[in-house]
């Protein structure tokens, strides 16, 4: 069992993972304008910004689901890192710093799940 503090401060860290990344890729889904431009500049169509927002919205849902949340942090970890490195490598490290900043939180997340792994 977890003490209080470290459990409610995961659930903290999964609710503002869950606004983040539902506002996130729901903007990526209605194709804010934004997320347009930032996806034509790296090169890799439209159809990834709707691959990512579904990611994004399917991994904050995951959040909550019991035996499976370590596969939601692991797919945000995963999409974040991705995010890092386009923008270390591709759109400049001017933005990177929340795209950063929710890789770790998610990596927090998967670490304290991780007995729900199949490797675990």
């Amino acid at each position: 069992m977890l003490p209080n503090a470290q459990k409610y401060g995961l659930i903290a860290i999964r609710a503002a993972l869950t606004l983040a990344f539902v506002a996130a890729g729901l903007a990526k889904l209605a194709g804010v304008e934004m997320m347009v431009q930032t996806f034509d500049a790296a090169g890799v169509g439209q159809w990834f910004r709707y691959l990512t927002g579904l990611t994004e919205v399917a991994g904050a849902i995951l959040l909550w689901v019991p035996s499976i949340q370590f596969i939601g942090a692991g797919l945000l970890t995963s999409t974040m890192i991705g995010a890092v490195l386009a923008h270390l490598f591709i759109l400049g490290t001017a933005t990177m710093a929340p795209a950063l900043v929710l890789s770790v939180l998610s990596a927090i997340l998967a670490f304290a799940h991780r007995k729900q792994s199949p490797l675990g």
